[in-house]
Order: C-alpha cells, then sequence, then structure tokens
C-alpha cells in the first residue's frame, strides 16, 4: 500500500484538489499553482499510509506552508516493512528524502554511518520530556526527534469477559485463570501477530525490574561493550511466550500468517476472543471497523502482583545530513514538533505526549493506561541506550518461538545475533 500527498503553496492560497482511487489505494493532494522560482521544495518519507494519519499530517503540512510561503513539502508513505527497505535503499543510493520517519533500528543504523543531520539546535527540543531526552541524546547531538509516545497494550472483549463471568486481568495469577478458563472451553484466548505482539510482551516482563531499579542505563552500557548476555534478561519474558505457545493461549500457526495492526484486528472484531495484543494506537481503527461489542485497552498483566506498560518513543523525524534543503527541512521539523501539533498528532494516534506539558490521547477505550503510564510502570520497548537493534532481533525471536523452536536454542541465537551486532559497532 503506497499513499503520496504532493502539496505546494503560492502566497496564502492553497488550491488543492483530493484524488482517491480505489484500485491502488492511493491518496494525492496536488495543488495545481505554480511556484516562485524562488520557492524551495522538500520531501518528507514517512510509513504513516492510513487516511486518518494522512489527514493530519496534511494539516500539519499546510499549516507549516502558510507560515513559510516559500518552502513547498511533499509527502509519500508506504506501509509497514516496505517502507523501511525502500529508505535502506534510497539513503544507499544517495536518495534519501530531505525528511524522514526512522524507528530505533534504522535510526542507530543511519546515525552510525553519518547519514542523520544533528537537531539539537531545534528551539522544541526543551519541551521534550527527560525520559525522551534521555533517549534522544547521543552524546550532545539529537539525531531523531519522537511526536509520539505510542503504548502497548491488551485488548480486551468486554461483553465476551462479562459473558462468561470474567474481567479484564490485573496480574498474571489472573490472566492464567482466564485464559485457562476460555481455552479448557475450545477458544483460542489471545490473537498474536507476527511482529510486536509477543516481544513486547517478553520485552516488558524481561526488563521490569532493571526499570523500576534504576539500572537500565548501566546494563545497556555493559551489553552494548558486550558485558554480559541479552539473554539474561529476556529469557525470562521469552520463558512467558512459550508458555503461552504450549499452552494453546496462542495460535502459534495462525500467528506466523498474522500481520500487525491489520489481519489481527480483523480476527479480533469478529468477537470471538477475549483478548489481542498490539499497539493502543489500532484503537481508533478497532472502533471504526464496528464491533458489536465494546473493548479496551489495559497494560499487560504479566507481573505477580500488578501489570506493566511497554512503551516507545514513536514516529520519530529525523533530517537527511546530506539534504540540498536542511534549513529548510528542519524548519519542518521543527513546526511539526511543536505544542500544538505533537497534541493533535499524539491524539490521533491514541498515543501520549512526549512533551513535558502534553496530554494523553483523549481515545476511551485506552484511559485504563494512562495511570499505569503516569505511575512510571514501564519499560522502553526499544531503549535508544541500548545499541542493539533489539525490535529486530526481538521479533524474529518470537517468530523462531511460535516455528516450534525451543527456549533454550532461540536464547542462544539471541545471544550471538547480539554480540554479532555488538561486534559492529
Amino acid at each position: 500500500m503506497k499513499q503520496r500527498i504532493m502539496m505546494g503553496m503560492c502566497a496564502a492560497l492553497l488550491v488543492c484538489s483530493l484524488i482517491l482511487s480505489g484500485c491502488n489505494e492511493k491518496n494525492k493532494v496536488v495543488n495545481y499553482k505554480k511556484a516562485d522560482e524562488n520557492t524551495v521544495d522538500i520531501t518528507f518519507f514517512g510509513n504513516k499510509y492510513e487516511p486518518d494519519n494522512v489527514t493530519v499530517i496534511e494539516e500539519i503540512i499546510s499549516g507549516f506552508m502558510e507560515e513559510h510561503p516559500d518552502i513547498r513539502v511533499s509527502y509519500e508513505s508506504l506501509k509497514g516493512e516496505d517502507y523501511y527497505t525502500a529508505l535502506e535503499k534510497r539513503m544507499a543510493a544517495g536518495k534519501g528524502d530531505d525528511v524522514f520517519m526512522v524507528n530505533h533500528d534504522a535510526a542507530l543504523e543511519l546515525s552510525e554511518a553519518g547519514k542523520l543531520a544533528d537537531l539539537s539546535g531545534m528551539k522544541t527540543i526543551s519541551g521534550y520530556t527527560d525520559k525522551m531526552i534521555s533517549q534522544m541524546d547521543e552524546d550532545g547531538k539529537i539525531y531523531w526527534v519522537p511526536t509520539t509516545v505510542s503504548v502497548f497494550g491488551l485488548y480486551c472483549n468486554m461483553d465476551l469477559l462479562e459473558e462468561h463471568g470474567q474481567k479484564a486481568p490485573e496480574n498474571l495469577k489472573e490472566w492464567r485463570e482466564v485464559l485457562n478458563y476460555y481455552r479448557d472451553r475450545g477458544l483460542t484466548p489471545v490473537i498474536a501477530n507476527n511482529d510486536i505482539s509477543l516481544k513486547t510482551l517478553a520485552i516488558g516482563k524481561g526488563f521490569y525490574s532493571v526499570y523500576q531499579e534504576g539500572r537500565q542505563g548501566d546494563v545497556f552500557s555493559s551489553l552494548n561493550e558486550g558485558g554480559g548476555k541479552i539473554s539474561t534478561y529476556l529469557s525470562d519474558g521469552f520463558s512467558l511466550v512459550e508458555e503461552f505457545i504450549q499452552k494453546g493461549y496462542v495460535d502459534a500457526e495462525i500467528a506466523l500468517g498474522t500481520e500487525k495492526t491489520s489481519d489481527d484486528l480483523e480476527q479480533f472484531i469478529k468477537g470471538e476472543a477475549p483478548f489481542m495484543l498490539t499497539g493502543a494506537w489500532a484503537a481508533g481503527r478497532v472502533d471504526k471497523m464496528e464491533p458489536d461489542f465494546e473493548f479496551q485497552v489495559v497494560p499487560y498483566p504479566v507481573l505477580e502482583d500488578s501489570s506493566l506498560v511497554v512503551i516507545n518513543p514513536d514516529t520519530r523525524l529525523s533530517v537527511n545530513a546530506d539534504s540540498g534543503h536542511k534549513d529548510a527541512a528542519l524548519k519542518f521539523v521543527e513546526y511539526f514538533t511543536g505544542a500544538d501539533n505533537i497534541q493533535k498528532f499524539s491524539d490521533q494516534q491514541a498515543s501520549f505526549s512526549p512533551l513535558r506539558e502534553g496530554s494523553p490521547s483523549s481515545v476511551e477505550e485506552i484511559q485504563p493506561l494512562v495511570s499505569c503510564y503516569q505511575s512510571d510502570r514501564t519499560v522502553i520497548g526499544a531503549d535508544g541506550m541500548l545499541k542493539l537493534p533489539i525490535w529486530k532481533l526481538t521479533a524474529q525471536a518470537s517468530v523462531k518461538l511460535l516455528s516450534g523452536e525451543t527456549l533454550d536454542s532461540v536464547m542462544d541465537w539471541l545471544d550471538m545475533q547480539a554480540d554479532e551486532e555488538g561486534s559492529t559497532q
């Protein structure tokens, strides 16, 4: 799936036509006004392709061009892994866009290659929370800025739970009891996809005590330098994943073919399973699919006495260090990360704001996540202090477990991969 927005501005007048094509699922907003010869054109490449996401991005771009009539911005998007494949190819060929979205792993690779511009001089940096700045700062330089804090949670079919006299679990003991109840009645209780579902469960459970004790800086520094094994921390989490597979809480064969925030949502709205593991940002999409039941997104009930949320600084923006219009690109990113735009974007994404004065999304279904987040019962899924491509490695480890490999063999593989990645740092 590919969508493209092309926008232009002549003085304060924006003349657009919206062309919707059902066959190839493209959106275009095209300005037919001729640009002044002094107008600067910059390109913006991202992986936000859903119509609602694109609409908000369009509004932000339009607002920017009203303030900067000498700069035109065009936005292009691709879905999922296709986006990161295209980003890698463009950057490797020296044809990268002026502004683009990155995740933890892409930012790590591109910053090491010297492909990302330093954003530390932007006025909006001071508005970020200390936690976000600790993620962004790299020896005094900043190579990406988040526009949201995404949260991973447990979707609960409240009607199905009530129908069976069950409730949303608040700790691991309660969750196991509910899972056994449905499994023993011939239902597979948890819908999981082949990417973010199980790895975030493992990361959250595995690293929770490290974060609560404030040891993440020391632990990640040691792992970065090859001073320990990542399985020491993640074995406990992936052991829970293995339990879910072996006990039939998750259908491994189905999960292997289930794409995130796509196939899993389709499965969930059928109303046959009480739970789904995926990002809270999909809550709006689930709601628009009009399920015939009420649902809520609650924290992961994976602790013995409570629950946690896995979060990520998300929808990260970077500027191409080799951009021919770096000043214009920096102005655009600075505008995008202004308080009003951040709030508008994070609210639409059913996410939390990364800013000190920001507010969580008002989406009703994700409100159970707020108190857990605000009380700091959190784990960062892809921590910027960890110089390993953990997002990719943990996804691959999850697939290996779903494919029937043993926990010991998968942890050995994970340690080996981490060692190889560390040796290239």
